[in-house]
């Protein structure tokens, strides 16, 4: 089932609620769903590998606290807080700024940043342990089914 965007977000509380949660695809969702949100987005830093790897291990052993309280909506929301910090670090390794089009619509030169392209592969790591975790894939098939 897709992300429902028509919910009340500023009123749910998906750890209280999880039934109302829907993984959705790729980072659906993820600067919406609360309390997960606000514990995880001030970790979320990819500047350079150095903050990269303190961010990816902070969220990373986050997920591993969901996991371990049986918190399958934190583990999803760890997932794609990391699987963002992959995709941001990369749209900033290949253009400058992180802007793909100028404002006219045509796509900018892509100038690699080295730095942001090892931010987003020390992301990558943590995301691939995240979504192929054993329990993550049992749980997220669980919720899938029950909940849509």
């Amino acid at each position: 089932m897709a992300f429902d965007y028509s919910l009340d977000f500023d009123q749910i509380d998906f750890r209280k609620n999880p039934e109302k949660y829907r993984v959705g695809r790729g980072e659906q969702g993820v600067l919406l769903v609360q309390p997960y949100k606000s514990e995880i987005l001030p970790h979320w830093r990819f500047k350079t590998p150095e903050v990269a790897k303190e961010s990816s291990e902070k969220i990373y052993n986050m997920f591993l606290e969901y996991k371990k309280n049986g918190d399958f909506v934190g583990m999803d929301m760890a997932r794609k807080f990391l699987q963002m910090g992959y995709t941001r670090a990369r749209r900033y390794a290949n253009y400058k700024g992180g802007r793909k089009y100028d404002k006219n619509q045509n796509v900018n030169e892509r100038q690699i940043d080295e730095q942001k392209a090892k931010s987003a592969a020390i992301f990558q790591e943590k995301w691939k342990m995240a979504r192929e975790d054993k329990e993550y894939v049992t749980l997220k098939k669980a919720h899938q089914k029950k909940y849509g």
